[in-house]
């Protein structure tokens, strides 16, 4: 029975299960996108989203948190310091999941997450959003012009 199951236990048991999502969390820090199976990329993203989230607010007791679930200091140092800088301004979503295909041993669903700003292809490629204009007559000028005055025939003299 699945009684109160909220998340994916991923066959493992909890202290297993928190150790392995706290080291390919410090993977994606360290090297911003790692590829893994669809379902510890969902899991993954659930551990480490709010992690950078508390990294956006650098106090004491934010990065004791934050160390308190993974365990290396350096990372924990390079998520305050760098990936906080780029995320500073988006209010959530900071990981991608990518999917790509399966795996050739045993047919497993793979995945790439990755943090959304450091993919310069995804950031940069996107044109320039311009503003949509009808294709119906634009506003009218609220100037008159005068009407044009033309010379006098033969008639008039």
């Amino acid at each position: 029975m699945r009684h109160g199951k909220k998340f994916n236990h991923l066959g493992r048991k909890t202290a297993h299960r928190r150790a392995m999502l706290a080291n390919m969390a410090c993977s994606l820090i360290e090297h911003k996108r790692i590829n893994t199976t669809t379902a510890k990329a969902k899991a993954l993203k659930q551990f480490v989203e709010p992690l950078i989230t508390k990294s956006k607010e650098d106090t004491t007791h934010n990065r004791r948190i934050v160390m308190s679930r993974l365990k290396q200091k350096e990372v924990v140092a390079e998520l305050f310091r760098d990936v906080a800088a780029k995320v500073a301004d988006r209010p959530g979503g900071y990981t991608r999941i990518i999917k790509l295909g399966n795996r050739l041993g045993d047919n497993a669903d793979m995945a790439m997450i990755e943090l959304v700003d450091y993919n310069d292809i995804y950031t940069s490629g996107k044109p320039e959003k311009k503003t949509r204009r009808s294709r119906r007559g634009g506003k009218k000028s609220t100037t008159a012009v005068p009407p044009v005055e033309t010379k006098a025939t033969n008639e008039e003299e």
